[in-house]
């Protein structure tokens, strides 16, 4: 599925959502960006790096890294046969690097069960390590056209604003979303492909987390939160994304030390890039626990061969 793609004719008439789903599908049509993974050649394999890529991290610190992956690795089986700690390195700065080898899991799973060729059956997508919900209906989506409820931020957004009325979404995906966003889901398997890529689009640029622009939305005159005067969210506090001086950050730094390095480390190498011993060692810890760095004899450090 392509921003490019013809949508396939609709009769409005049985479709109950139509205000919905006409609205956005034309502004789509229009407005999409033009994405590499949303291109015709781009494979499922393609798409499932972006997917694992863009969770929670904006497109334009993705590009530069996923051209480069792909340029490297075209193929899950190439991937594969490479070690996980290349793929961590390859990385480089999206952060949550955990990601990194749960694709170089996925890549190593697809290619001994599914002959090096991304499952096109959504079970089969969902029993791929590293691979969740939302994930697996991303991919059978967005690379095979399917029918799936694909609840990222953004849609969950959108929905919440527009149907249920309230600013934001609960922090965690709930099930009422999940019937919510079936029951939105236009009948024809290609349509309703788009418009999961569509609701996904206008929550990026448009029905924004801050600042959102009412002007530019194509459903803005029946958006229940808009028409009920834009009430302020008065659920559980937002999760906040604070970065500076968290063990988050100590991870990073140390990964970075691992990541330029072409032989093993020393402690005292990784001792230089934090002041503070003990978050220091516990981030450290934390690392070697997440599989993201390998202990050596003689107090050296690498990033996971096998």
């Amino acid at each position: 599925m392509t921003a490019t793609d013809t949508p396939a004719p609709r009769d409005p008439a049985s479709d109950p959502h139509d205000g919905l789903h006409t609205p956005v599908l034309a502004w789509f049509e229009q407005n999409a960006r033009d994405l590499p993974w949303r291109r015709p050649e781009a494979d499922a394999w393609a798409v499932m790096v972006s997917e694992f890529m863009l969770q929670q991290t904006p497109v334009v610190r993705v590009l530069p890294v996923y051209e480069q992956w792909l340029a490297r690795w075209p193929r899950p089986a190439d991937l594969a046969d490479d070690a996980p700690g290349e793929a961590v390195r390859a990385w480089g700065r999206l952060g949550y690097p955990r990601r990194a080898l749960r694709l170089h899991g996925a890549a190593v799973a697809i290619t001994e069960r599914h002959g090096g060729d991304v499952p096109r059956d959504h079970a089969q997508l969902l029993a791929l390590p590293g691979v969740g919900e939302y994930t697996a209906a991303a991919v059978a989506s967005f690379a095979y056209g399917q029918r799936h409820a694909v609840l990222d931020t953004n849609v969950r957004r959108v929905f919440a604003r527009s149907v249920t009325g309230v600013r934001y979404p609960p922090n965690a995906t709930t099930a009422a979303e999940r019937r919510l966003a079936r029951t939105l889901l236009p009948e024809d398997e290609s349509t309703a492909a788009r418009w999961a890529a569509a609701s996904m689009e206008l929550g990026a640029l448009v029905c924004t987390a801050k600042n959102e622009d009412c002007s530019r939305c194509p459903i803005a005159a029946r958006c229940a939160w808009r028409l009920a005067g834009k009430p302020a969210h008065d659920g559980p506090p937002r999760r906040g994304q604070t970065y500076a001086g968290t063990d988050r950050q100590v991870r990073g730094k140390l990964l970075a030390v691992l990541r330029e390095a072409v032989a093993p480390v020393s402690q005292a190498a990784l001792d230089a890039v934090w002041d503070e011993p003990v978050q220091r060692a516990r981030a450290l810890d934390g690392l070697v626990a997440d599989g993201l760095v390998e202990p050596l004899d003689g107090g050296l450090y690498r990033l996971p061969l096998g």
